[in-house]
């Protein structure tokens, strides 16, 4: 046994998505860690105007972490980075995951900042992590291509997602695990050791991800993350 405590393994952080300058300080307010732009009306990474994730950056100034999503285009993304968001996430489908040219020349519209957004229903992901890497992304994250029903738990498997973020670390990319979840997932799967979770409709009213946000969940789902942090107050 060792003379030295291991340390314990980072927490993961708190991703909420949202639609608007107004949602997004509703959620940095509420604790979110990560304020994510992206139009619930279209679908699983439907991209805002970036007139309004610039107004989003703004409204945040500083007091989150920001990503954006951007369509899969280099031109795309080299806009979506121009608004001065943290982090732009895009989406690889099954066909587009294989294509290494593609995913460098996305890659080099915004240099370390490209986040791949792979489906889980196109399989599992863990063997595509090193292109990933070699392609210059800077993480990757799993999440479900349909927002209505099915969810990430319902079509990856535990040791799948395992299998992901172990991959992540390895190849220093960041990790994250989104796809209609709920408060209750987080307990589970906080033992594959995600860098963060990704939420919308799990945190909305009625469980709606075209309702707004729900401070009171985002602050629920904060607390879940970090059960042995006391208050400050």
């Amino acid at each position: 046994m060792s003379a030295f405590p291991v340390p314990p393994a980072p927490l993961p952080s708190l991703l909420v998505s949202v639609r608007d300058p107004a949602e997004a300080e509703a959620a940095q307010l509420a604790g979110a860690d990560l304020i994510d732009a992206k139009d619930p009306e279209r679908g699983a990474l439907g991209a805002l105007d970036v007139g309004v994730v610039t107004e989003i950056v703004t409204r945040i100034a500083g007091a989150a972490v920001t990503s954006a999503v951007a369509d899969p285009t280099p031109d795309a993304v080299t806009a979506m980075a121009a608004t001065g968001i943290d982090w732009v996430k895009t989406g690889l489908d099954a066909r587009d995951r294989r294509d290494k040219a593609a995913m460098a020349a996305l890659t080099a519209a915004a240099p370390g900042r490209l986040i791949a957004v792979l489906f889980a229903e196109d399989g599992p992901a863990a063997d595509l992590v090193p292109t990933l890497a070699q392609a210059g992304f800077a993480g990757a994250m799993i999440d479900t291509a349909g927002k209505s029903g099915a969810r990430l738990t319902d079509l990856a498997e535990p040791e799948a997602l395992a299998a992901f973020t172990a991959a992540c670390r390895t190849h220093g990319l960041m990790s994250g695990l989104a796809g209609s979840l709920r408060i209750t997932d987080i307990p589970v799967l906080s033992a594959h050791r995600p860098d963060y979770f990704g939420f919308r409709g799990g945190l909305c009213r009625d469980f709606d991800r075209r309702n707004g946000i729900d401070p009171l969940r985002v602050a629920e789902a904060v607390r879940a993350l970090r059960p042995n942090q006391r208050d400050a107050a």
